[in-house]
């Protein structure tokens, strides 16, 4: 019965679909999508590198702003304030601890503690941040019981240099003197007299009198210290006329003849805004040559990207056309051709830098001679991808098609080959440059090159200097050394990205 339940369809039941209609596709609701618009899409896919992209971005912006906003010079350094922590006085006193340039001092004593004291009631800077812990202990002396204290504190390491000695011209002499009537801020204290001090001559904070040759403060009966300003005016180096500290009643000398010259005792701290304009403002501290370590990274970044870039420029272009010549044209030319490269690729890197550094230099400078080493040999890995490239599309039915009609050999591979092989390539690009930092850092970092009298300093010399005071200014090493990961981690979760990106079929390859 169902068999037959369609053969008596009345006719009327019948009509044409389409009759005298005439048929046309359909506009696509959808908007068309480029291919790099669908590699955009899929490289957004993967966190990672769209997190890595915007790490990149922000270092890049460091190392064009740092030095901008930076109040130094790269090649401005301070013989004193070396391997010194952070230190931002408006900050500090706000109480952002990051900035107040706080170092721990262990084992502290008495003697120890009156000497911070004597520097915070001279100069008006106290060293003593904060007493972390103090530690009492009794022994016997002579049949006495006596107390001994230990303290650790935590010091600003730019306000424990207090008074130091300085010797000046006259003219020097008097400039200051006029500077300070003008800002009305204290460079010069009164001098003291060696023999007043037990002959101590190497502690120029010593303002007070003293028991012993270790500088032991020897306190009056309330416990105040004694001071011992020199008034011997047959000593006098030249007349002062300018700020003088409270209780002197114009008798105290503020300078000694020697040769020439005035020997004067100067507050470094205020004797540093007399020399540079500010006060020390050091937002990432400083290194081991007293540089800006803010303005020292961004420079050393600075260079450290643009020698990548044009270094990677110049063996990707190389790699590209050497490559393309290889693979196009197969056979006895790229066997001679992949000889040569085996050849140079056998040449130790370091080795070619070392030399290029000792000879070539001298013609075509430091950072000449380092661009030679990288191009010598870096190109190679870029050929051999672009010669599987072009192996790979050299015989597909298009370029054949090309040839048939009588394009030229540069046509079919500049127009035809290459734009199908620059997927794989472009994706190498990314990975290419984070390898010549990466190189560049070690060198530096050895001292096989040098770039401080070209750039000022660099991301290796940093992090070399950083060793050497790792354990007593951490930060000399921290900064550098996080800058260069974080921009190496980056670049290659970028790079991995981007070649997800342009090659779908590698996806999650690592």
């Amino acid at each position: 019965m169902e068999k037959n339940m369609y053969e008596h369809i009345p006719q009327e039941k019948f009509a044409f679909a389409h009759k005298d209609a005439i048929l046309r596709d359909h506009k696509l609701e959808t908007k068309s999508r480029g291919f790099l618009a669908d590699a955009m899409v899929r490289f957004k896919k993967n966190k990672s590198s769209v997190i890595a992209a915007y790490i990149i971005m922000f270092l890049l912006l460091f190392s064009i702003v740092a030095p901008l906003i930076s109040p130094y010079d790269v090649k401005q350094v301070d013989k004193r304030y070396t391997n010194t922590p952070p230190f931002v006085r408006s900050l500090a006193e706000k109480g952002w601890s990051f900035f107040d340039g706080g170092v721990v001092r262990d084992s502290q004593n008495d003697a120890s503690m009156d000497y911070w004291n004597g520097i915070a009631l001279e100069t008006g800077y106290n060293p003593v941040l904060e007493i972390l812990d103090m530690q009492e202990k009794t022994i016997k002396q002579r049949g006495k019981n006596v107390t001994t204290r230990t303290y650790k504190i935590r010091n600003n390491n730019y306000y424990e240099f207090g008074i130091v000695y300085g010797t000046f011209s006259y003219e020097e002499f008097e400039r200051i003197q006029a500077w300070q009537n003008e800002t009305g801020i204290q460079v010069i204290y009164p001098y003291v007299e060696t023999k007043d001090i037990k002959d101590i001559t190497n502690n120029p904070n010593l303002w007070y009198k003293v028991k012993d040759s270790k500088g032991t403060a020897d306190k009056d009966k309330d416990g105040n210290f004694i001071p011992v300003y020199s008034t011997n005016k047959t000593i006098e180096g030249a007349p002062y006329n300018s700020l003088r500290i409270e209780g002197d009643d114009g008798s105290y000398i503020y300078s000694a003849r020697k040769s020439g010259s005035v020997h004067c005792r100067v507050c470094y701290y205020n004797y540093y805004q007399y020399q540079n304009g500010i006060e020390p403002t050091y937002f990432l501290g400083t290194n081991l040559k007293g540089q800006d370590m803010m303005c020292a990274i961004g420079m050393g970044a600075r260079f450290s990207l643009i020698f990548a870039i044009c270094v990677s420029a110049i063996n990707l272009t190389l790699g590209f056309i050497y490559g393309s010549i290889q693979g196009y044209y197969g056979g006895l030319v790229d066997i001679t051709m992949d000889r040569i490269s085996d050849i140079l690729s056998g040449i130790p890197f370091i080795v070619a830098t070392t030399l290029f550094q000792l000879h070539l230099a001298q013609k075509v400078g430091t950072v000449g001679a380092f661009l030679f080493a990288f191009v010598l040999t870096g190109w190679i890995g870029t050929a051999a991808l672009t010669r599987k490239q072009f192996y790979r599309f050299k015989s597909q039915e298009y370029v054949l098609a090309a040839r048939t009609l009588g394009a030229s050999d540069k046509r079919l591979m500049f127009r035809h080959i290459f734009p199908n092989a620059l997927g794989t390539i472009v994706t190498s690009c990314a990975l290419v440059i984070p390898g010549v930092i990466s190189s560049e850092t070690q060198l530096t970092y050895l001292g096989i090159v040098n770039l401080s009298e070209f750039v000022g300093t660099s991301i290796g010399e940093l992090m070399s200097q950083g060793q050497l005071a790792m354990t007593t200014s951490p930060h000399a090493m921290l900064w550098p050394a996080l800058f260069f990961s974080l921009l190496m981690i980056s670049f290659n979760l970028f790079g991995n990205g981007l070649r997800d990106a342009f090659n779908p079929t590698t996806r999650g390859e690592d």
